[in-house]
């Protein structure tokens, strides 16, 4: 449980570069108006341009990241055999195609050819990499919320409560990480599941909204160290954390379209969602 008396306070700061890939841990991060910046700015795709994500092929889980000079370097941890790639953080204009994600069509840079050629033998099915540019306009949440988004599913971001986890993984058989859930904000100092009720919290004196709680699918049930899956989180979570037919956790939040993130910032909640 979280001792209400500490003050609120980011903690983590995560961004993903390549949608379903894995995550860097930062100290700080820019906001842009589609997120952090650089936040799933590429996207995997097939050869029909259709995104793919570890829902269905859960060995994406095995691409870690590492920081490089200008961009970022994806290794294969179970495949020492095969050289990590190394992916700058913005595409060259080389060509354009249209690719699908969920209901969205969005233009896209296509990567380069040992970029593709790479992440096909990695994943062991012929795909492409692309990259989102600035003029591809993709509305959050299909245009039901205010604002931009990159590659993410439908928000910019994603805030879960250090204490929510925690409170979690006491009703687990075994612990599980926060790379299972994958948020870009970590809160601590707060009641397990407060962040499913702000509305207007500020993080660092930047103000940000809450939108709506989490819908979880299948992903959280894969280990990020072995692509294996098993039922839990999601069995444990479907105990008491479903909505309708939905299990929710943490907050999706739309933010503002500049400003800067430091982990340590100071959090405060202004307003609360309306409970019905």
């Amino acid at each position: 449980m979280a001792d209400t008396s500490a003050p609120l306070t980011l903690t983590d700061l995560y961004l993903y570069p390549v949608k379903s890939l894995g995550g860097l841990r930062v100290p700080e991060a820019e906001l842009t108006s589609r997120g952090l910046r650089h936040d799933r700015r590429w996207l995997v795709v097939d050869q029909r341009g259709q995104f793919l994500t570890q829902r269905t092929h859960p060995q994406m889980a095995l691409l870690h990241l590492d920081y490089a000079h200008n961009g970022f370097i994806i290794r294969h941890i179970q495949r020492p055999d095969l050289r990590p790639l190394l992916v700058p953080f913005e595409a060259e204009h080389k060509g354009t195609q249209f690719v699908t994600i969920w209901d969205d069509m969005v233009f896209a840079f296509r990567g380069l050819k040992e970029h593709d050629e790479w992440l096909t033998e990695a994943l062991g099915l012929p795909v492409r990499l692309v990259h989102m540019p600035e003029a591809a306009l993709r509305d959050a949440d299909g245009g039901y919320a205010p604002g931009l988004v990159s590659f993410a599913d439908a928000y910019p971001y994603l805030l879960i409560g250090q204490a929510s986890l925690d409170d979690l993984n006491q009703r687990l058989p075994e612990a599980v990480p926060m790379n299972r859930f994958r948020p870009n904000l970590v809160v601590s100092g707060a009641a397990p599941y407060a962040e499913d009720t702000w509305y207007e919290f500020q993080l660092g004196g930047v103000t940000f909204h809450g939108i709506r709680p989490c819908a979880r699918c299948v992903l959280t049930t894969t280990d990020q160290q072995t692509a294996q899956r098993g039922p839990e989180p999601l069995r444990t979570l479907a105990g008491y954390r479903t909505q309708g037919n939905k299990v929710m956790f943490g907050m999706n939040v739309v933010g503002p379209a500049q400003g800067l993130l430091r982990v340590g910032a100071a959090a405060a909640v202004v307003s609360h969602h309306l409970l019905t």
